[in-house]
């Protein structure tokens, strides 16, 4: 999501994922469990009990100062990686799969959001790739150590995605390196067509915020139509880069422009749980049957039991009509099979 510099401090974010293997159903963690690819039934941040949740993933983030600066850190809001650790072993301990999806945001530029970074001069790419690669691989081997089944290379890094050479030749073999499980990157939904390296990738990875109408507060079928129109672009692209799609982020406020800019709080807006429900409704009728769609994170559950109900405007569906709606989908069995050849294998596959 672009979100507005300051809107949200994230330190650590865990998306629950309940998992429907291909061909392989269990509810414990083991080897024989983690078939590719898996349908991921997901939220960001769900209390094990409630809804029933197979896999987490963890968000630890490094800041950079602008949208031009080259050095990549960890400041005061960076958990440390003892806690990452924690987490995951916690995860783990409660037979949970792990994500790990390292970010990174900008500390000074209110103008300017991760999609923006870049430059206009070879030598800062090749130093902003070299500390961008220092990071991730620094949460690659995290990963490794921890057994993390799943590991999420980069997210809505628009500008600097278009650098495919960077991402071919250096950060995905040094990922591939430190790391042997499945690897993603996730694309802002303005950006997944564009990006030059999914060959390379176990998944597709999109941050799902498509607007799903022009104006207002459209009624549930135009909110399906739109749907539809997304659908079809989504799955002709997939098609062509042959790998299992995931919507790494997905979501809606409970404001009456959801399905305008679902990427948008909206904080002067009245409360409208009715159109968030409904936007959650239209993506899981049109999208849960697709052969290409592997599972989705919705955006966001806290922590607090207590959290949302009916005045509350924020991404989050507790306590509102939008937590049924995931609950009733999230009941149904599902299993999947992904045809791929053998030349559409990496070697590690094979």
């Amino acid at each position: 999501m672009k979100r507005i510099f300051g809107a949200s401090i994230i330190q650590i974010t865990v998306i629950a994922v309940f998992l429907i293997l291909t061909s392989v159903c269990t509810d414990n963690r083991t080897s024989a469990s983690i078939n590719y690819p898996m349908f991921q039934k997901g939220m960001s941040y769900v209390t094990w009990s409630e809804i029933g949740v197979k896999c987490v993933a963890i968000i630890p983030t490094w800041y950079q100062e602008k949208y031009n600066s080259t050095e990549i850190g960890p400041n005061d809001r960076t958990p440390s990686d003892q806690s990452i650790r924690h987490a995951i072993r916690k995860a783990h301990d409660e037979g949970m799969f792990v994500m790990l999806k390292p970010h990174i945001d900008l500390t000074s530029d209110e103008d300017s959001s991760r999609s923006d970074i870049g430059f206009n001069a070879d030598d800062k790419w090749s130093q902003w790739f070299d500390n961008y690669t220092k990071f991730i691989t620094h949460y690659a081997k995290i990963a490794r150590d921890e057994d993390v089944e799943f590991f999420c290379i980069g997210t809505e890094l628009t500008f600097a995605a278009s650098r495919t050479d960077m991402w071919k030749n250096q950060v995905i073999p040094e990922v591939r390196k430190a790391y042997k499980g499945r690897i993603m990157y996730a694309a802002n939904w303005d950006e997944y067509t564009k990006v030059g390296f999914w060959e390379d990738l176990d998944y597709a990875g999109i941050d799902a915020y498509f607007p799903l109408a022009d104006k207002g507060t459209p009624q549930y079928e135009e909110i399906r139509q739109g749907w539809r129109k997304w659908a079809k672009d989504i799955g002709q692209w997939a098609a062509k880069v042959k790998k299992p799609v995931l919507f790494t982020e997905c979501g809606y406020a409970s404001v009456n422009t959801a399905a305008v800019k679902p990427w948008q709080e909206n904080k002067a807006s009245e409360p409208n749980q009715t159109l968030q429900a409904d936007c959650y409704k239209a993506l899981l009728e049109e999208l849960w049957n697709e052969p290409w769609f592997f599972g989705l994170y919705w955006w966001s559950w806290n922590t607090y039991s207590g959290s949302g109900g009916a005045n509350n405007k924020g991404f989050t569906p507790q306590n509102k009509p939008a937590a049924e709606c995931i609950r009733e989908w999230y009941k149904k069995n599902i299993e999947k099979n992904f045809i791929v050849t053998e030349a559409d294998l990496k070697p590690a596959d094979r």
